[in-house]
């Protein structure tokens, strides 16, 4: 009997397997199969392991396959004969048993390791190159505080509109209407990323945005160009340290960023041509940024060079010298002078761009000092001049207008009059 088992394909109806006959087969030099009908067989291995396996044939191409089942005593016959009937009914339905797994497994694994924190950090370490590491802090916090917690475990194949919106839903409540917009464009950039992944058809949260009222856009609050005099005035009078005030000025005489400006190190200073070089990094849009150095910002850094000169970093943290200061502190201390609501350290370049403007500089330069990128994509790409020179004529006078304003309230009265001409 055992002879005629060893040598059938399981294809025809031999004698069915019983329990003890499983048990008493032992092994040989040689694997062997004892068939129980219907395609399902049990393979004795030399080494005493049983296996079930059902062989059958390929609908549509009629080719041989053989799918596995498990290993006995783990799986008992009864449960092999069940899993043989659940491969017959999708063989009748002309689905291959085998492919049909794999396409369960390959959902169990989407269940375990597509979920939406999960995608969420792929789509997050393709994107922190493009952005400040300052904004990548910020955008991971976000998903952190208001995503993760309600969908972080959840795969990305069972998250719907319905579901985002029902948690953005009490942020809106609260008024909080920018974190929305940034919420809903977040949620829409990691679903599109999971698009274009592979793992799921469509982004079923492309629209969400719509459903929320959209934030008024604000400028960053600023003083006309006829009140810097009572800036510098109130600079002056201030209780802040001298280190903050440079920052303040500093940031006003280059219109850098508060974050470009509040980590400006040494080694990004070029004596030699007079050059602040900021590498892309550090900047918004990725791309490096020259600012011409004035006798002025030269005098910052020589007013700073024996706080700091020994450092990384030309301004850095009170707490902690290693590092830089803080971005808020230039706000910090403008709230203190008064301009709370009216003025921040993002608004110096609003106002350094006013004034340059009403002064009838070229407006293509002024937007290059201000490291803003071209809209229209078009004329950016073949525009690939920085007019340097011309932002460096550009610069000297605005440091020159900041001085004509600050002659009683500039950090620079600190330094012999000598060091800046």
């Amino acid at each position: 009997m055992y002879a005629f088992r060893s040598v059938c394909l399981c294809l025809v109806s031999p004698v069915p397997l019983s329990p003890t006959e499983i048990k008493a087969a032992k092994p040989k030099e040689k694997e062997y199969t004892l068939c129980d009908g219907a395609g399902l067989e049990l393979v004795i291995k030399p080494n005493g392991s049983k296996l079930w396996r059902l062989r059958y044939y390929r609908p549509l191409t009629k080719q041989r396959n053989m799918i596995s089942f498990g290993s006995w005593p783990e799986m008992s016959l009864a449960e092999a004969r069940e899993k043989r009937s659940e491969a017959k009914t999708l063989l009748q339905q002309n689905i291959d048993p085998q492919h049909h797994r794999d396409e369960q497994a390959s959902a169990a694994l989407s269940q375990s390791e597509h979920t939406f924190e999960a995608v969420a950090k792929r789509w997050f370490d393709v994107k922190r190159p493009s952005v400040t590491p300052a904004y990548a802090e910020d955008l991971w916090r976000s998903l952190e505080m208001y995503l993760f917690p309600e969908i972080g475990t959840v795969p990305v194949m069972e998250i719907k509109a319905q579901r985002a919106i029902k948690i953005i839903e009490p942020i809106a409540a609260a008024g909080k209407l920018e974190t929305v917009r940034r919420l809903t464009q977040r949620v829409n950039e990691i679903m599109t990323f999971a698009v274009n992944s592979g793992l799921i058809d469509a982004n079923p949260c492309s629209g969400i945005s719509k459903v929320f009222q959209r934030p008024a856009k604000q400028h960053m609050p600023s003083i006309n160009p006829n009140q810097l005099p009572e800036l510098m005035n109130r600079l002056s009078k201030a209780s802040i340290n001298l280190q903050t005030r440079c920052l303040i000025e500093w940031s006003l005489h280059t219109l850098a960023r508060p974050s470009e400006a509040a980590g400006a190190r040494w080694a990004e200073i070029d004596m030699e041509k007079k050059l602040w070089r900021i590498p892309p990094e550090r900047m918004k849009k990725r791309r490096g940024h020259d600012v011409p150095l004035t006798p002025q910002t030269l005098a910052y850094l020589d007013l700073m060079r024996p706080i700091s000169g020994h450092r990384e970093f030309i301004f850095p943290g009170i707490r902690n010298p290693k590092t830089h200061t803080n971005e808020q502190t230039a706000n910090a201390a403008l709230k203190r002078m008064g301009y709370e609501g009216t003025l921040v350290a993002h608004g110096l370049r609003a106002l350094g761009s006013t004034t340059l403007n009403e002064r009838g500089f070229d407006r293509d330069v002024i937007e290059a000092a201000l490291a803003h990128s071209d809209k229209d994509e078009v004329r950016s790409a073949y525009n690939r001049t920085d007019y340097l020179e011309r932002r460096r004529e550009m610069m000297v006078w605005w440091s020159e207008y900041i001085d004509a304003a600050s002659r009683v309230g500039s950090a620079l009265t600190w330094l012999p009059s000598s060091n800046v001409s």
